[in-house]
């Protein structure tokens, strides 16, 4: 029997079980509380409050301009939902590269005020203050190497990253340093599959992939993308599971044709 289906509410412990019985993790991002109600009864293992509500919420170009506040607004609505997946948030762009104390204070502010299990941040050894003072603080934390969408502008592309040796030795570094410090996961974004293999393999704390391959502990993709409500989106790495953009849309056409023919609300739709 999968560790999955044996508990009432998913834990970092339960992550770590999952990684030791070799049980993939399932996550997907969540922004609001009807969307976050869906997936949690669905079946989902970790809900990601990712700072990607500043493109798919906000219609931000990149994650940077999304606010503290506004990521608590979106973490404690998901929260809300959740009956039995792991919440967990993203530290926004500005609220911890400043200093570690900002980083703790920020993290602080995400569990008092969202109700939320857990935060993640972008970055490895040039983080590794902050990641030992919110720790220390009894806060779980969760990594994020490869491609780090916040430093987008220091990159200058989303493509795939650590594919020289270099980037890819630091990297490898990155991670066991982010396990020693005491993280309970570690996602990898768009990097080669055998990057990655050779990564979760040298962990023991469960990788979380998205563009990485099959051979993290568990894979992670925004909701929009799968359900397929963002329109021509189809990076390679992206398995739509709907097209709800065509079938939300055409039950708009169709409430608006009733009501422009007098069709809505006939007679058993009125008191």
């Amino acid at each position: 029997m999968s560790v999955n289906k044996e508990i009432k509410r998913v834990t970092t412990n339960t992550l770590q079980e999952m990684k030791n019985k070799g049980e993939k993790i399932a996550m997907l991002t969540a922004y609001d509380y009807s969307m976050a109600t869906i997936i949690d009864d669905a079946g989902i293992d970790v809900l990601l409050v990712g700072d990607s509500a500043s493109n798919v919420m906000a219609g931000h170009e990149t994650t940077l301009p999304i606010t503290l506040d506004q990521m608590i607004y979106h973490a404690s609505s998901v929260v809300r939902a959740a009956k039995r997946a792991l919440v967990i948030v993203d530290l926004p762009f500005g609220s911890y590269q400043g200093n570690s104390k900002e980083a703790l204070n920020s993290s602080i502010r995400i569990m008092k005020e969202s109700g939320a299990h857990g935060i993640k941040l972008e970055g490895g050894l040039e983080i590794a203050e902050s990641v030992s003072r919110i720790l220390a603080a009894g806060i779980p934390v969760m990594g994020h190497l490869g491609l780090t969408p916040q430093s987008i502008y220091k990159f200058g592309t989303y493509s795939v990253r650590a594919k020289e040796e270099a980037e890819a030795q630091k990297l490898r570094d990155d991670a066991l340093k982010l396990q020693e410090l005491g993280c309970f996961g570690v996602v990898l974004e768009k990097i080669p599959a055998m990057l990655a293999k050779e990564v979760s393999d040298s962990l023991y704390i469960p990788t979380i992939g998205i563009g990485a391959g099959p051979h993290c502990g568990g894979q992670v993709l925004v909701v929009h993308d799968m359900l397929g409500i963002n329109k021509g989106f189809t990076p390679r790495f992206l398995r739509q599971y709907a097209n709800l953009y065509e079938i939300m849309g055409n039950a708009v056409k169709g409430y608006v044709s009733d009501v422009k023919s007098h069709d809505f609300p006939n007679h058993k739709e009125q008191y």
